[in-house]
């Protein structure tokens, strides 16, 4: 079982924006590879902590994990340090490690070395139908990407020697200070490009159609966001770090049945002689079809509850229920001999109601529904 993000910090779930970003370079710095060469548990302790803080930094995932858990990033959701390597985290988070590791800037263990580029995210939205929310999902998409134009080659940058960054020496009333800025030659990946084919842009970049695979988990919602590692734009330089594919989650609204949560709503009509005599009846589930058999006399507003035939929790702590609403349909017109039969049924004291006490309200089946 993953450990909590929470207990790998070392903080509690009510910690405060600036307390998780404490907590993290506190850890970070403890399991930073320059001072544990060579120790490949300190190494994964650094990734653990990484993904850690990259869930909980950040406001909508903070609140997707404190509500779905470990589970609401799998099937290549949010997250996963355990998938990003080390150019990632420094690319990523390298400035919380200030001036601990020489000055932090990202790329490499050492920190003080040249910067590998990053490449942009790409977003998609992918529309679910109810089922395979239901049963999870393995979609192919075809995104255009950019990526390195094959013969592509590079030399340092003369602005920066490579390293990404451009000191500059200020004077003032306190002395001379020194500050380091991104260069704005090669922007900090140290490298400018020496040669490239003539399709290719400025950068020696190209767009490409890729087909990518995305394995969605059941249980996901509407506007839930995933994301596949390595499948964004890819960056300019030698050596440099993909961008990432951001799925936006659409559901596609079901024509029988709503949805609340893990609970699913269907409305079931029956006639006047079939809430009498009583009646067997095909439904919708998102598993198939199902025949549920309503006894005789059964009452307008009554809920059926079919256990499990709901969604699956993003937790894995089991399905949903399908809650079935009874409706009885009154008839909107009557011919000449229907309504000489409800004539003499009306004051025929089988038909006057007289609900019993344990018939309940529709306050208490709704407070039962959702209970």
């Amino acid at each position: 079982m993953k450990k909590d993000f929470y207990e790998i910090l070392g903080i509690s779930k009510g910690a405060s924006a600036e307390e998780i970003k404490k907590a993290y370079r506190k850890k970070a710095i403890q399991y930073h590879p320059d001072k544990n060469p060579g120790d490949k548990e300190a190494e994964e302790n650094f990734k653990l902590c990484a993904e850690a803080y990259e869930v909980l930094s950040d406001p909508d995932k903070k609140a997707r994990y404190d509500q779905y858990g470990h589970a609401a990033f799998e099937g290549g959701g949010y997250g996963g340090g355990h998938h990003m390597n080390m150019d990632d985290i420094f690319s990523q988070f390298g400035d919380i490690f200030g001036s601990a590791f020489g000055g932090g800037f990202g790329g490499g263990f050492g920190g003080g070395g040249q910067r590998r580029m990053k490449g942009s995210n790409l977003r998609i939205k992918v529309k679910l139908t109810l089922e395979e929310i239901a049963n999870g999902v393995e979609k192919k998409v075809k995104v255009k990407r950019k990526v390195q134009a094959a013969g592509v080659t590079y030399k340092t940058c003369s602005t920066c020697n490579g390293s990404g960054q451009v000191l500059k020496v200020t004077n003032t009333i306190l002395g001379r200070m020194q500050t380091a800025t991104t260069c704005h030659v090669c922007h900090g990946s140290g490298q400018i490009i020496d040669s490239k084919p003539a399709h290719a842009d400025a950068q020696g970049m190209l767009t490409e159609e890729d087909t990518v695979s995305i394995k969605i988990p059941a249980g996901v919602v509407d506007g839930m966001q995933l994301k596949v590692s390595g499948k964004g734009n890819d960056a300019p330089g030698k050596n440099s770090i993909p961008g990432d594919l951001i799925v936006a989650i659409e559901e596609i609204e079901h024509e029988f049945l709503k949805r609340e949560g893990e609970n699913l709503h269907y409305d079931l009509y029956i006639s006047f002689p079939e809430a009498a005599l009583g009646v067997s009846k095909e439904i919708e589930t998102v598993s198939g079809k199902v025949r549920i058999k309503l006894e005789e006399g059964i009452q307008s507003g009554k809920i059926l509850r079919l256990k499990g035939k709901g969604i699956p929790s993003l937790n894995s702590y089991g399905h949903g229920d399908l809650l079935v609403h009874v409706n009885v349909w009154t008839p909107k017109t009557l011919n000449k001999e229907q309504r000489q039969f409800f004539e003499k049924m009306i004051t025929d004291e089988n038909f006057i109601p007289n609900p019993e006490k344990s018939e309940k309200s529709f306050f208490e089946k709704v407070k039962d529904m959702f209970s």
